[in-house]
């Protein structure tokens, strides 16, 4: 583990401790948690780019021309 020193405003604190308490984790353990999530979002979203970017509108349209028809079901419907 590593040591990292983070300046917060007050209330972000007072609030980040009130809800990690409530929640039953540290302050470092929701922090952690909470940087950990953000990676996982921005990673996710960059890998996302990456094949969006790879994609070719031609297989995307040969791939849903393979489906074939059907009447959509009741419960796909919205009212």
């Amino acid at each position: 583990m590593s040591a990292v020193t983070v300046e917060l405003p007050d209330s972000l604190k007072r609030s980040i401790e009130a809800l990690a308490a409530r929640e039953g984790y540290t302050l470092e353990q929701f922090l952690a948690s909470a940087a950990g999530e953000k990676l996982a979002v921005l990673l996710t979203t960059d890998y996302l780019r990456q094949e969006a970017a790879a994609g070719r509108r031609e297989d995307f349209e040969r791939y849903l021309a393979a489906v074939p028809e059907a009447p959509v079901p009741d419960t796909d419907r919205v009212d």
